[in-house]
């Protein structure tokens, strides 16, 4: 029997057939829980607490009117609710709903525990090695642009 090694891809081809794969599996997730793959992304960073429209801007990479519809599509579904800004009364932070909640923890679950699976093969210092790498490419990104994909202070592993 004659087996060949594939080819080892590129680094750019690589990342990129990685973030088809994760948005694929944000996509079947999604479908799962009745949501599209925006709403489970507003979901999950709602995971934290209450974030106000402009965060969500930066961190969903949407125009202001492209995230009004998304969380007013999120708002009359009961997912989300506006609530006012104690800092700024002009302002409204969004925050989830019971039923926003619920639903936000099974869809981040399920992306983490298929992203898991997808990585299971790997030994612990790949993933390691693997982690590190990419955490240096978004500091690096926010270094360069002054956005950060997901805000520091809120980020955790609970969170996709």
């Amino acid at each position: 029997m004659v087996t060949t090694k594939q080819p080892v891809l590129g680094f750019t081809e690589a990342l990129v057939r990685l973030a088809h794969l994760v948005e694929a599996v944000f996509g079947e997730v999604s479908r799962e829980h009745d949501l599209t793959p925006q709403q489970a992304q507003l979901l999950c960073l709602l995971t934290g607490g209450p974030v106000g429209m402009t965060e969500l801007t930066r961190s969903l990479h949407l125009e202001k009117s492209s995230l009004t519809g998304l969380v007013d599509r999120a708002e009359r579904r009961g997912l989300v609710v506006r609530t006012r800004d104690v800092r700024d009364r002009r302002a409204c932070l969004i925050e989830l709903t019971c039923d926003g909640a619920r639903i936000a923890v099974k869809a981040h679950d399920g992306v983490a525990e298929r992203l898991d699976a997808l990585a299971g093969g790997l030994p612990p210092e790949h993933r390691e090695l693997l982690a590190g790498a990419i955490d240096g490419i978004l500091a690096e990104h926010t270094a360069l642009t002054g956005m950060v994909w997901l805000p520091e202070e809120r980020d955790a592993d609970r969170r996709t």
